[in-house]
């Protein structure tokens, strides 16, 4: 006889806009919501009954009410999430859920020399992540993010002295471009005083590390990459991290008698390798189901 598994359901990708009045410069937070909500809800596999069911329309409804009732939490995606997963686990049937939140950053216009207090452009660099994970006995855990970040370098990286068989074609490279896109997740042990400011000195300890460190293999500067961001506080108890490469291939020129000495490259967009992995501070406790080790990243 089959047996129900886990489940979980709610309303995914919530576009809310928050404009900030209350102070001058305004201020924009750009949030895209989902909600996933666990529990006591077998009734309506099994047997359709509907009557613990709080609609998927009521948790849209509560995304945009919160952005407007949590006030300044509605600011940065870690403090609205967590009101969110606050609110959502006084369901009476709800024993878990799980607030995914993308945050899309802008930038002020500027005007007669000066940014605009109340003009903007969307900043296509990269968005914020978070999620957020409540249980029904109140413990929380949240993950900050990025994702859409990408970086290159032109030199300082080689690829050699690597495993081989006859599948193998791959030369080997003391001096190439590398590339990646990171999407990036770290888990915070403790919560910090100042979300933006401890989501801004992880971005900047991540890129410094790309930037400065002379790289034998992705997977190193992946390490690299994870230690420094580590090294900003005990806050954050673990970081992962998912790079592809985006490969570059150096085009020849010789059929139109031009020499090509690592100037022109045709950009790949696939396939690609693809380099994953977490690094850990090894005295962090247990980041708890919201970072169980086998979810897809």
């Amino acid at each position: 006889m089959p047996i129900l598994g886990h489940t979980q359901y709610g309303k995914a990708e919530v576009r809310v806009v928050r404009i900030h009045r209350d102070t001058d410069p305004h201020v924009i937070s750009d949030h895209n919501v989902s909600v996933a909500l666990s529990g006591d809800y077998a009734d309506t596999h099994l047997t359709g009954d509907n009557t613990r069911v709080l609609t998927t329309d009521a948790v849209k409804n509560t995304i945009n009410a919160f952005a407007k009732e949590a006030g300044d939490a509605a600011r940065t995606p870690e403090a609205f999430g967590l009101a969110l997963a606050r609110h959502f686990t006084g369901v009476p049937q709800v024993s878990r859920v799980r607030v995914g939140i993308e945050t899309f950053p802008w930038r002020r216009l500027e005007h007669a020399g000066a940014p605009h207090p109340h003009a903007f452009a969307r900043d296509g660099g990269h968005v914020r992540t978070t999620t957020v994970t409540r249980a029904g006995d109140g413990a929380e855990w949240v993950t900050s993010g990025v994702a859409g970040l990408v970086v290159l370098k032109t030199t300082d990286s080689e690829f050699h002295s690597f495993y081989t068989d006859r599948y193998t074609t791959l030369a080997e490279t003391t001096n190439r471009v590398m590339a990646t896109e990171v999407t990036a997740q770290w888990w915070h042990a403790e919560h910090p005083a100042d979300w933006d400011t401890a989501h801004a000195t992880a971005i900047t300890a991540m890129t410094s590390a790309f930037a400065g460190h002379h790289s034998l293999a992705l997977q190193q500067t992946l390490y690299e990459m994870g230690t420094q961001v580590l090294a900003t506080g005990p806050g954050i108890g673990e970081i992962r991290f998912s790079l592809p490469n985006k490969h570059h291939f150096l085009v020849d020129l010789a059929p139109f008698g031009l020499k090509n000495p690592g100037e022109v490259f045709h950009a790949d967009d696939r396939p690609y390798g693809l380099i994953e992995g977490t690094v850990r501070r090894d005295d962090a406790p247990a980041p708890g189901p919201a970072f169980d080790p086998g979810q897809a990243w």
